[in-house]
């Protein structure tokens, strides 16, 4: 294995750590965009009051694709692993 794919795992792994991650404090980071959003809003005094709205949307969207949202349970959100075969 070299050192490509050696990195390659690793990113990989912060990928999935950090999708983790957002699914479990989703809610606090769409309340930390709508606050920057807020202050960015109030700092322009209202004049590109549409685009901040869009892109609070798109960037709440983003950690929505992003995320592994959390299964009651406890069990993480992520794609059903196919079955195994039976053992002899």
């Amino acid at each position: 294995m070299g050192l490509m794919d050696n990195l390659k795992g690793k990113a990989e792994e912060l990928k999935e750590k950090a999708g983790e991650l957002a699914g479990r404090h989703s809610d606090q980071i769409e309340q930390i965009v709508d606050r920057a959003g807020g202050a960015i809003d109030k700092a322009t005094k209202g004049k590109y009051s549409e685009r901040i709205e869009h892109g609070a949307g798109r960037a709440k969207d983003a950690v929505e694709d992003f995320a592994h949202k959390p299964k009651p349970g406890g069990e993480q959100g992520r794609a059903p692993q196919p079955p195994q075969a039976p053992r002899p």
